[in-house]
């Protein structure tokens, strides 16, 4: 059991983890002159932002009257499944009608301009602000908890579900952290590359990934009817 929900919300951690938007900003944080407490601060800020709508979401799917038999319709669960994958598909929409024009700049936040003198509070902070309140995070975080704590597992298998959902979702930005601080100089021009792109295919990118999983939760819905 505790494998198969574990796969079931791989898929989930994949609109967090390629968020170009946070991956830019680390990348931007390593390239600063205080990258060894800047990237820190933003990984420590960012795995906190999605830690805890992920476990609060757990807790409420645990809360949700089980499912009489396993044949049996469970109406709760799946309006909730349907308004998940509804939102989702309405980001996804809002996504690609944002993105650039051919051959236009993309637009970047201002704050991306400043990095450079961010402090480690000041990185944290971010790391907090694009995790914790975006609709992405807290639709993924949702919807893995439904996963999770809709399944009926002990304490410590939804746990282990719940430390797995957050690692893999936070996996692109501790990677390069961690990468940085071993090898400083041989990451500097794969990171300007890799900023370069994923600024340029920002809206593309989180767009096709959002759709995707609004048809799988509208699928788990359809299921749990």
């Amino acid at each position: 059991m505790l494998g198969q929900i574990i796969g079931e919300i791989l898929p989930l951690t994949l609109a967090i983890a390629i968020s170009p938007l946070s991956i830019v900003a680390v990348i931007l944080m390593l390239l600063s002159p205080k990258a060894r407490s800047t990237g820190p601060g933003f990984l420590i800020g960012w795995a906190f932002g999605i830690s805890v709508p992920s476990v609060i979401f757990v807790l409420i799917g645990g809360a949700l009257p089980p499912r009489a038999a396993d044949d049996a319709p469970d109406l709760a669960r799946a309006i909730v499944q349907f308004v998940l994958a509804a939102l989702l598909l309405l980001l996804a929409v809002k996504q690609w009608a944002s993105r650039p024009a051919p051959g236009a700049d993309p637009i970047l936040p201002k704050w991306m301009s400043a990095i450079d003198a961010f402090t480690f509070a000041k990185a944290l902070g971010l790391g907090l602000l694009l995790s914790l309140p975006r609709p992405k995070t807290l639709l993924m975080a949702a919807s893995a908890g439904m996963t999770i704590g809709g399944a009926g597992l002990a304490i410590g298998p939804a746990a282990i579900a719940t430390t797995v959902f957050i690692l893999c979702a936070i996996s692109t930005v501790l990677v390069p952290v961690m990468a940085y601080l071993l090898a400083t100089d041989r990451l500097r021009r794969p990171l300007e590359a890799l900023h370069a792109w994923l600024a340029r295919e920002n809206a593309v990118i989180t767009s096709v990934l959002l759709l995707v999983i609004g048809v799988l939760m509208l699928g788990k819905g359809i299921g749990s009817l």
